[in-house]
């Protein structure tokens, strides 16, 4: 039995070392000890987040995409109809079928677009105009997908800002069936302007072709349509163009650019901050196969006309094109190396697929973050010493038992966080002291069960064993019960919360080991082979 005993406890103490070794070691080669736990926004410092997507403009976006491809479609089938555009809310108003032709376009639209479109029809003037309205599934659909698309993008712009631990989730809406806000907390951030405007910046990349007469550019947008007889093609917009490149600052000056771009930010394969002719910063970009066949096509087909570079909306430079161009190019501008270098990672990490709305911006101080750390530190000092206090007061030498059992819990506790790399928030810290309640609430049940058995006369061994099996089932209600409610904190629960979850989970989980199976290792190691004739409980 002892043997048997002694390997029992051989093993605990392995596996208790193997947790302070991963609760103190470095986490990289010459890093600091400790630095596997990761600490959380409120414990470190930097930036918290709350961004509305605005779903509408990925679904206005789409609209127009779909009445352009409308638009094309019919004319590559020499269907004639006088406009194709999206209207006034949500739909597509195609306008001016002759009545010969209207059954050969209803059977194109309801073949194509049944399935996102209600489509009706009105005649007038001998005349008929179809209306193509969204459905609610695709509308659902849609702002589902667009919202998803802009967590993943914003992920990627993080990741590539090199943020450690950062928490990026889809929370809550905006009195909307869809989940439109997404929550951002960057822990550490020393830069939080500049990581804020990366990560808003939608980064558009759009290649147009400026029009060939009369394209521009202007110095207003007055003069733009005053050299286009008013009125400018509806093929055509007119977008402002900041000319950068001068010596005497920026200049907004007015382009006229064909509404279809020639490439856009889906092309993009890579980008990278390089260096142009003079050797200032630009931004090199490389496009994928798709890409580069459509750029050669139409800078071959276009050489001497002007080629826009667009980013959101905003003309950055407009070249001539002077022979065929491949698989890349570049963008100039007045950049700064680090402007270059974000302009590059926002092209990496691809566009956003909708502007996004602050809704709430909290920074958090490091100084702030460390007196959080220091006031939990010495809440969780103060918790442990009033326990060990009592334990030993009302329950004698056998309060030592639970001591012992409190310390590897907290080991184990730390021990898992480190190996999991989880982060440690003020709520966490807050997790961390409830299990040292729940410790003791556990060893409290057995020790008082323990004496009630003592009482009914029998010997001291047949009252530890009777206890730990009748309480067995009570500690583990409870703890489950508990898991249960730490799991619905993680799922809804936002970064900070989330650390309250993680800790309770993990300090639970350690409890029922050390509560049920160390605690009653460690009786046994009392008893040894020694007959007690009186318990100190």
């Amino acid at each position: 039995m002892q043997k048997t005993l002694k390997w029992k406890f051989l093993l605990i103490l392995a596996f208790l070392a193997i947790c302070v070794y991963l609760a103190v070691s470095p986490k990289d080669k010459g890093g600091k000890l400790l630095s596997r736990l990761n600490l959380g926004l409120d414990l470190k410092g930097g930036i918290h987040l709350v961004l509305q997507v605005v779903t509408d403009d990925a679904i206005n976006q789409e609209m127009n995409q779909d009445a352009q491809r409308v638009a094309e479609e019919l004319k590559t089938k020499n269907l004639t109809f006088e406009s194709a555009k999206k209207g006034n809310g949500q739909s597509i108003e195609l306008v001016g079928i002759d009545a010969a032709q209207e059954k050969d376009v209803r059977s194109y639209l309801e073949s194509t677009y049944n399935r996102k479109y209600s489509i009706r029809s009105t005649v007038s003037g001998g005349k008929t105009s179809f209306s193509l309205a969204p459905l609610a599934s695709y509308l659902r659909e849609t702002q589902d997908s667009t919202v998803q698309q802009a967590l993943e993008t914003i992920r990627r712009r993080v990741d590539a800002l090199g943020v450690s631990e950062p928490n990026l989730q889809i929370y809550g809406g905006s009195g909307k069936e869809v989940q439109d806000q997404i929550i951002v907390e960057l822990p550490g951030v020393d830069d939080p302007d500049r990581v804020k405007s990366l990560i808003e910046n939608t980064a558009q990349l759009e290649l147009r072709l400026v029009k060939k007469e009369n394209g521009g550019s202007f110095s207003s947008i007055d003069s733009a349509l005053q050299a286009n007889s008013g009125k400018i093609p509806d093929d055509y917009q007119i977008i402002p163009y900041r000319d950068d490149t001068g010596d005497t600052g920026s200049q907004v000056e007015y382009l006229v650019v064909n509404k279809l771009p020639v490439i856009t930010g889906k092309h993009l394969k890579n980008a990278r901050r390089s260096t142009d002719s003079n050797g200032s910063p630009a931004v090199s970009f490389f496009l994928n196969s798709e890409g580069a066949e459509l750029f050669s096509l139409a800078t071959e087909q276009h050489v001497g006309d002007k080629l826009a570079i667009v980013l959101d909306n905003v003309a950055s430079s407009a070249p001539v094109i002077n022979e065929r161009i491949g698989a890349e190019g570049i963008i100039n501008g007045r950049f700064t190396v680090q402007g270059a270098e974000d302009l590059a990672l926002l092209l990496r990490s691809g566009a956003l697929p909708a502007s996004l709305r602050v809704l709430e911006e909290r920074t958090v101080g490091a100084s702030l973050g460390n007196d959080s750390i220091r006031a939990g530190i010495m809440a969780s000092f103060i918790g442990f010493g009033l326990v060990v206090l009592i334990m030993v007061v009302y329950y004698k030498r056998t309060g030592l038992n639970a001591i012992i059992c409190l310390v590897a819990n907290l080991i184990i506790l730390i021990g898992f966080m480190g190996a999991l790399g989880a982060t440690l928030t003020l709520p966490g810290i807050a997790g961390v002291i409830l299990t040292i309640g729940m410790a003791t609430d556990s060893n409290v049940l057995i020790f008082e069960r323990i004496r009630e058995e003592l009482r009914t006369g029998k010997t001291i061994r047949a009252s530890i064993d009777a206890s730990f099996k009748r309480v067995f089932w009570t500690i583990v209600d409870t703890h489950v019960s508990t898991l249960i409610a730490a799991a619905f904190l993680f799922q809804f629960g936002t970064g900070p919360i989330r650390g309250f979850a993680v800790s309770l989970t993990i300090g639970l989980i350690a409890n029922m080991f050390t509560s049920v199976y160390f605690s009653h290792r460690l009786f046994d190691l009392m008893l040894g082979g020694k007959k007690l004739e009186k318990l100190s409980i």
